[in-house]
């Protein structure tokens, strides 16, 4: 079944972000995990996952045009690439998120641990990858070499010296944070903040690992590969979750993301599935009709030019533009015609035209041939 993002939010196609934000606040809080009955979990997580994942579409500018313009379909780019369904743990991160710090969510859900492990999400590694349009026409798989952190293989990522252990910090007796009490004319209020000790995990390590000095991660050059699927677009971006940097201490490793520069071809003009490509023929083979190679993006393929033909007329060859991001079949590959008039004649050249200058026929009224222009022009590219 089709996703609708906008109805499992319940907002309309031209809502802006506060609105999305605001139905999404709504309906996190009446279906949260922790805040339903022990027999409708099952039910509440599915619903909560459902509406995490139309909020974390439609509230990004990028992925929501892309959705826009070719649906659910269109997000989901490969497993090692792009768009997959969220799974609780994910669902949850992104509440915490961006509501977290609305009226003390983590004391009121008993989030404190999710929390936690936010604050120890490793970054998100963005790279860019450059594309030429023949990659863009069939996909391709890039390989790059990248500068970045992974766990440390000394102490497994925990931070501990071999042989120790993490323990409780004795500050905040393990609960990462600290609390004080202050009266004022208002009375007592109580302001809660992260450890200053163990900076709010909860625990400290008496013994760092001597490779990462405590941290759980070391500096590495790695190589990546990165698949990319057929008919993207510039400067659209795949993600590919966990694959960025670990977080400190075993903490969740942030997203890789690699936003798309492809190279412009001289060749064609890319209206997006579909490529057009002019084509200057002689003044005979407009006349007369021939065949002739023209380049698309596989390779070059045969068009029968039929006689009569005009500057401006455009062939459409179907099926030869890019494919399209999520959908079966491809755009196409349209064919704008020049006439062209040689600079210099030779003197034979010039006897055979003078030739027919005498019999050929006039031209229609100028009016006529920009009307005919314009209306193959409206029809090539659907306006």
């Amino acid at each position: 079944m089709t996703r609708d993002y906008y109805s499992i939010l319940g907002v309309q196609r031209d809502a802006d972000e506060a609105e999305i934000k605001k139905a999404y606040r709504r309906l996190a809080m009446q279906c949260h995990p922790d805040r339903v009955a022990a027999g409708d979990k099952v039910a509440a997580e599915e619903k909560f996952k459902e509406i995490t994942e139309a909020y974390e579409v439609l509230r990004d500018p990028e992925q929501r045009a892309t959705y826009d313009r070719y649906g659910a379909a269109g997000l989901r780019r490969g497993a090692s690439g792009g768009f997959a369904h969220f799974d609780l743990s994910e669902a949850l991160n992104i509440f915490m998120r961006d509501l977290g710090g609305l009226g003390g969510f983590d004391a009121f859900f008993g989030g404190g641990e999710r929390a936690r492990g936010e604050r120890r999400r490793g970054q998100d590694l963005k790279v860019t990858l450059k594309l030429s349009l023949a990659e863009v026409a069939t996909g391709t798989t890039k390989k790059l070499k990248v500068r970045t952190l992974e766990r440390c293989a000394a102490c497994g990522g925990n931070g501990a010296a071999p042989g120790s252990a993490a323990t409780r910090c004795a500050t905040c007796a393990g609960t990462g944070e600290v609390r004080r009490a202050a009266r004022s004319m208002f009375g007592q209020f109580v302001s809660v903040s992260p450890c200053p000790r163990c900076d709010g995990e909860g625990t400290v390590i008496p013994e760092p690992c001597p490779k990462c000095q405590g941290d759980g991660r070391v500096r590495v050059e790695k190589e990546l590969e990165i698949n990319v699927p057929a008919g993207v677009a510039d400067h659209h971006y795949l993600t590919m979750r966990g694959h960025g940097a670990p977080g400190a201490r075993n903490g969740p490793a942030g997203d890789l993301i690699a936003v798309l520069d492809i190279a412009e071809d001289p060749r064609f003009e890319r209206q997006g599935d579909d490529l057009v490509y002019d084509l200057p023929i002689s003044f005979t083979q407009a006349a007369l009709g021939a065949e002739v190679e023209v380049p698309t993006p596989y390779g070059d393929s045969a068009l029968e030019i039929q006689p009569g033909t005009q500057t401006g007329t455009v062939y459409r060859l179907r099926g030869k533009g890019l494919p399209r991001v999520g959908e079966a079949g491809r755009g196409d590959l349209h064919v704008r015609v020049h006439v062209w008039t040689p600079l210099k004649l030779t003197p034979e050249q010039r006897a055979v035209l003078e030739q027919l200058a005498k019999i050929e026929s006039a031209p229609p009224s100028e009016g006529h041939a920009g009307k005919k222009f314009w209306e193959q022009l409206r029809q090539a590219f659907g306006r």
